[in-house]
């Protein structure tokens, strides 16, 4: 998969694209079959299959805050995207000149004259250009005139009425509750970085831990988890692994900024300056904060022992 970081001079091989177009943050399960409708229609086509984004995100623009909100930082959001068969993502920069678009500027410049797209699948509820004027029926009519199709998706739900969004699966991960997010994401949620230097308290309690800051990304519950993890190189990962985390402040030495600390079972190699991605698999506790060190070595290999049971039954 491509990716570009803006709509001029797209490559001849990928003008006339089918494209799925929104946030996608998290790639759930509802983004999942939007963009696999785009697909059919762009086999159908023999068209290349595009996605158009955005980063950073609208809300990270108009309401900025100093608590991360995204579920997928565009790294990840590439590599889950890629996995669909996407053959383009287009990442385009969200300033004030793009919010700043009327939705006929948005359609003509961008989708038409821009990237050339041959069809356009977006949610029922879709909203675009300078304080959302455009919407759906602003696409269709824009569409029939500039000859290219516009299919509208139906909201999916996981059960019953329970819509599949974004925002349900940061609230459950918030709420310590990771095997529910991962139901709607279809994948497990998991925290992507560069493993950083520590204080190495962990290797001398014989539990070496990867220590990753989250960086511009969602903050989970603090506490223990069980998590697979997978090494990165590129685009993919070369190895995954069994292990248990604590993401925190660590009450026991108060570090300033939450850390994920990870340790992998039965593992012996050097990680620094590696990217891992770290699943979180199922909640085993909150921090807490122990009497001494002993207390705390015999929670951690507690804490271990319990993760291992989860993971043997959790594929």
């Amino acid at each position: 998969m491509r990716i570009f970081r803006h709509y001029d001079d797209v490559p001849a091989a990928l003008r006339g694209a089918v494209v799925a177009i929104g946030n996608f943050d998290g790639v759930h399960r509802g983004h999942r079959a939007l963009i696999a409708e785009a697909k059919v229609q762009a086999e159908a086509r023999r068209s290349p299959l595009a996605v158009l984004s955005f980063e950073p995100h609208p809300q990270e623009f108009f309401k900025p805050s100093p608590d991360c909100f995204r579920l997928t930082p565009l790294r990840a959001k590439a590599r889950l995207l890629s996995d669909l068969g996407v053959d383009a993502l287009f990442a385009l920069n969200f300033d004030g000149e793009m919010a700043s678009r009327s939705p006929q500027d948005f359609v003509l410049n961008v989708l038409v004259n821009g990237l050339g797209i041959s069809g356009a699948v977006v949610g029922h509820d879709f909203e675009f250009g300078q304080k959302r004027a455009g919407n759906l029926a602003t696409l269709s009519y824009m569409g029939e005139m500039e000859g290219f199709t516009v299919t509208a998706f139906d909201t999916v739900t996981a059960s019953g009425d329970e819509k599949i969004s974004s925002t349900l699966i940061r609230k459950m991960l918030r709420e310590a509750r990771p095997e529910e997010a991962a139901r709607l994401l279809g994948h497990p949620w998991a925290v992507e970085a560069r493993v950083e230097h520590g204080d190495a308290r962990g290797r001398t309690m014989g539990f070496p831990t990867a220590n990753m800051h989250l960086g511009h990304c969602l903050a989970p519950a603090f506490g223990v988890y069980a998590v697979r993890v997978n090494i990165l190189e590129g685009d993919r990962a070369v190895s995954r692994h069994d292990g248990v985390a604590n993401f925190g402040i660590r009450p026991m030495y108060q570090v300033n900024v939450p850390l994920l600390e990870t340790h992998l079972f039965d593992f012996d190699g050097d990680l620094y300056g590696k990217y891992l991605s770290v699943e979180l698999i199922q909640y085993i506790r909150p921090e807490a904060k122990f009497p001494g060190l002993n207390a705390l070595i015999a929670q951690i290999a507690s804490d271990a022992v319990k993760a291992r049971g989860i993971l043997a039954k959790t594929a």
